[in-house]
């Protein structure tokens, strides 16, 4: 059985994805100097990988990104999020800014605000994606007053 959309809708976003991964990447570097940062970064690459699972299926790409990878980045987000925090202990306070800030309208101008923003992106791109995949599974069926849950699609009569 042929999942997923039809081949117009796979080759385009085929061509496309590359495209909006760089783009959520740009936003999230770039995030101190212009509108964006972690979160529409990691919201956008998350909705390149939604595009992919509406085009070809959860199974296809769960076999790029699988849902253990997928927990594995959210942790190490979390895990870079709070060691950016803590760094800041060694100045003295909470998330102060240790990092020298750099030329102004640079990519290091920010000190530690560029980790922050990498560090949200992987966290919220990833939370995302995992949330949509999990609803992309679940199967539920209102019927005769009642609700039933499905994992194939096979099983719904």
């Amino acid at each position: 059985m042929n999942k997923g959309m039809s081949e117009i809708v796979k080759t385009i976003s085929k061509i496309v994805t590359p495209f909006v991964i760089i783009f959520g990447i740009s936003v999230i570097f770039y995030g101190h100097l212009t509108p964006g940062g972690g979160f529409p970064g990691g919201v956008i690459i998350s909705a390149c990988f939604v595009l992919l699972l509406l085009a070809y299926g959860k199974e296809k790409v769960l076999l790029k990104l699988s849902l253990y990878k997928s927990d594995i980045l959210h942790n190490l987000g979390a895990i870079m999020f709070l060691s950016v925090a803590l760094i800041g202990f060694l100045g003295g306070v909470f998330f102060l800014n240790i990092f020298d800030k750099g030329k102004l309208f640079s990519l290091w101008s920010g000190g530690n605000l560029l980790f922050s923003n990498i560090s949200i992106g992987l966290k919220v791109g990833t939370s995302l994606f995992l949330g949509i995949v999990l609803l992309s599974m679940a199967r539920v069926v209102y019927k005769e007053n009642k609700i039933e849950f499905f994992e194939k699609e096979e099983d719904i009569k």
